[in-house]
Parts: C-alpha cells; structure tokens; sequence
C-alpha cells in the first residue's frame, strides 16, 4: 500500500455519513494522521441510532473532529456546512444502504442517494474541492455471472433500486466531472465487515442470533459467496483514492479482498469462535440478491496501491471480540 499519510495532516475532510460504519473507520484514520475533519450524519434509524451515536461519540474525543447533525437532502444545512468549513477533500459515504430494504421503502434511497448527492455535487462544483471520494457498490454487479467482477464490464442491468441508485451516482458523478472539472473517484465495496460494523449485515446478524440460540437465516440454501473485505483494508483504499498522485478526473475503482469465500466457511469461523454450532435455517435466494461476489482489485493495486492484507481467518475474530467487548459479554 502506498503510503499518503504525511500529507493527510495538511488538509480539511468533508467525511459523510461519519456515524456510519465506514465513515467511521476512516474519519478516525483522517484525525490519526493530523487532518481536521468534519463529520455529517443524519443518524436516521435503518438501524439503532444508539450504535451510531456511539461511534459519533468515539469521534468526538478527537480534538480535530467537529460533528455535524444534518441531512444531505437538506440542501440549505449542507450549503451552511460548506461555508463554515470549507473541506478541501470530501469522503462521500452517507447513503441509505441495503438491497433488501430497498424492495420496501424506495423513497429512501431517492432522498438520500439521489437527491442527497446531487446536492453535493452541486455543492462540490461551487467551492471546488480537490477531489470528491464517494461509495459505489459491488451491488452495480449484480445479474453478471463472468467473475471476477472488473470495472470494465457494463452494468446497466441493476436487478434491485439499492443498486440502480448506486449506479445512477456514478454516472451523476461523471456528468459533473465531465461538465466541470470535478475530479471524482467511485469505490465499488464488496460486503465490508469489522468491528463496529452494521447490524443489518450477515456478520452481526449471525453472530446475535447464535449468541441467543436462535435460528440464522442462510438464504440460496447457503451456496453463497461473498468477497468479505475488512474494514481496515478498506480504509487503506478509501485514503489511498482521497491522496493517490495522478488520478484521472473521473474514476470507478473496486476495493475487495479478491476472493469469494463459501459462506459455509465464515458460519464455520463463527461457530469456532462462539462456541456454539449454528441452528442454520435454509432459504431460497432473496429478490435482488445474488449468489456470488467476488472483485478484481487489478485497477485498485495499479492506481492506489491497494493491497488486501486481512483474510477471513483473521477478520473474524477481531469482530467477535469487539461485538463481545462492546455488550460488555464474557467470551465463553
């Protein structure tokens, strides 16, 4: 991995959706390395807001930090934020997340993920920042069946609204680098996972319901694959895409872990490390859904010099003993 850090010190960061999963990890490596940095988060409730106060309260320690409670849709408040702080990079990753709750609540993904970037974007041409970072999905993929999946392949069949919406900012994102100049870079990420990951996702929906004896959901009969990424070669990406050298206006790079692992074998991770053999209820795939991720990572190693250091063997672990640390649980 390259290495940008003594730059980062000299420069103010915009971070959206810094409550998040992600934009946590990264805010809190931007403040490690010296920068001033402004977190957004609307701190809604797709899941527990509890968590993400939490993680917003872990950042506000930091002395370089200041916290914003504000809603991307709420264009005056992000024009205000603008003003005051004039971030001279923006990490864009506050978005309403998930494939399956998009089937139920589409509106969401509308007022966040389109309406909310737009007037980013807008914002973005106006103060000019030197570069805008935001999150694409491995979910644009879904419906190809060539793997890996690479940039290069076309992507205009989306089978779910998650991932038309995701596909449908990078090509705002294009539009206004081609427009006006603003130099863009889109991060397609494949199932990130870590601790103080997200709730809503397979790793902690797991690893509660077999802490409790409860069934687990194992969708496609568990002949699944997923290219689980951990979140700190993650953010090794993201920060590598915010300072690389070089970068051409407009971007879409992959950042996973180059490889498709059964799911059969991260239920077996789990079930070693709780200590308990998992009560598997088997399902049909969901709508939208697909069976098997899996990146090429060839544009993310040439032009940021990403390298995915973390395998599940590893990984694992070191979410079960935050998950158990942060309930304040005795490992068994």
């Amino acid at each position: 991995m390259t290495d940008h850090t003594s730059e980062i010190k000299n420069y103010s960061f915009l971070v959206t959706g810094s409550a998040g999963f992600i934009g946590y990890h990264v805010a809190q490596a931007l403040l490690t390395h010296g920068a001033r940095v402004v977190g957004l988060d609307n701190f809604n409730d797709y899941y527990s807001p509890a968590l993400k106060h939490d993680r917003d309260r872990e950042l506000r320690r930091r002395p370089n930090f200041v916290s914003v409670a504000a809603d991307l849709a709420d264009l005056p408040a992000l024009a205000a934020l603008f003003e005051a702080h004039r971030p001279q990079k923006i990490c864009h990753l506050a978005a309403q997340a998930g494939v399956r709750y998009s089937l139920i609540n589409p509106f969401a993904y509308q007022k966040s993920n389109l309406e909310g970037f737009l007037n980013l974007l807008e914002l973005a041409k106006r103060f000019k920042p030197e570069r805008l970072v935001y999150a694409s999905s491995s979910s644009v993929y879904a419906g190809l069946t060539e793997m890996p999946f690479s940039e290069t392949q076309r992507v205009d069949t989306p089978i779910s609204l998650y991932a038309a919406t995701k596909k449908a900012g990078e090509l705002m994102a294009h539009a206004y680098s081609h427009l006006f100049g603003l130099p863009t870079v889109g991060l397609r990420f494949f199932t990130v996972y870590g601790p103080w990951g997200r709730p809503d996702m397979a790793m902690w929906l797991f690893t509660e319901a077999m802490l409790k004896g409860k069934p687990i959901k194992v969708f496609n009969y568990g002949k699944m694959q997923r290219d689980f990424t951990y979140i700190d070669d993650i953010v090794q990406g993201v920060v590598a895409a915010l300072m690389a050298p070089n970068l051409d206006v407009c971007e879409i790079i992959n950042l996973g872990n180059h490889r498709a692992e059964e799911l059969q074998r991260v239920i077996g991770i789990l079930e070693s490390e709780l200590k308990v053999t998992a009560d598997q209820k088997l399902l049909p795939i969901q709508p939208g859904d697909v069976p098997a991720t899996y990146a090429d990572i060839t544009r993310a190693r040439t032009k940021l010099g990403f390298e995915p250091l973390t395998p599940i063997d590893a990984g694992i672990p070191r979410f079960v003993q935050w998950y158990f640390d942060y309930h304040r649980l005795a490992r068994r």
